[in-house]
């Protein structure tokens, strides 16, 4: 389960990347309650979805040539220069080298040989987020990919994961997450990795990391996403031992899902 006593390997961050940022806070406004709060002068138009006070998530404009719109998990870690390390050594490309942000901490931004798109946040003054679990926050991360044992493999590398497969019936097996020391016993999992369908909504080329926030209404929170530009990959579906989900797409084209539910008790 996600908490915000963050040991290496857990998600800590996570931000949006784009076209217009704006258009991002309207939308995300609209269907979650957020508020946004900029960085300041100096970053760029970097800032915070908070909601209650609490910073939830954070986005920034695209930054990156040829990027595309996506949200971006971070993973914490005590040394993000030794992660660095650790990622080039199992395979995967730095995209963006160890840097300071400001006093808030030191980030790094990867790319798994899988092509999954990734970061890691190691703490200064800003710890993480400042609330998941609840509805309209973090409750778990999701890689889809063209190579499941092989992001496995380098993950467990990068980050000594851990995982539990599970044999969904419905689909390619799926991978429970978790991180040594992260979490509590007979609930372990922080987010998950399966291999992505060769048909279907969600079938793609491509890997790519997308978050699941929680909402108190599935099927409302989905009215209110697609009445506002989303594009349903799928409508609100009850998974058996998991909850009501359902993925979507931004307006601006970023991946993101929906759980009414705790992802982790599988």
């Amino acid at each position: 389960m996600l908490t915000t006593d963050f040991v290496p390997g857990s998600p800590n961050w996570i931000d949006l990347g784009a076209p217009d940022t704006d258009a991002a806070v309207a939308f995300y406004s609209a269907v979650f309650g957020w508020t946004f709060q900029s960085a300041g002068p100096d970053a760029g138009g970097y800032g915070f979805f908070q909601r209650d006070g609490g910073t939830v998530a954070a986005l920034g404009p695209l930054t990156e040539e040829g990027a595309s719109p996506a949200w971006t998990p971070y993973f914490h870690t005590p040394d993000a220069d030794a992660t660095a390390t650790a990622v080039q050594r199992a395979g995967g490309l730095v995209r963006v080298p160890p840097m300071d942000v400001f006093t808030a901490g030191r980030m790094a931004a990867f790319t798994d040989p899988t092509g999954a798109d990734f970061a890691v946040w190691q703490p200064g003054d800003t710890t993480g987020l400042e609330t998941v679990m609840e509805p309209g926050t973090l409750c778990w991360t999701e890689l889809q990919t063209t190579d499941a044992a092989a992001a496995k493999d380098f993950y467990r590398s990068v980050f000594s994961w851990d995982y539990q497969d599970m044999d969904t019936g419905a689909g390619p097996a799926y991978s429970v997450v978790s991180s040594p020391g992260g979490g509590r016993a007979g609930d372990p999992g922080q987010g998950g990795i399966m291999q992505r369908p060769q048909e279907g909504p969600v079938a793609g080329p491509g890997s790519t990391w997308y978050p699941y926030f929680g909402a108190a209404d599935c099927d409302a929170t989905f009215a209110a996403a697609t009445g506002h530009g989303a594009t349903a990959l799928f409508p609100p579906t009850d998974l058996p031992g998991v909850g009501r989900l359902t993925l979507l797409t931004d307006p601006s084209g970023a991946t993101f899902a929906l759980i009414k539910g705790d992802p982790s008790t599988t």
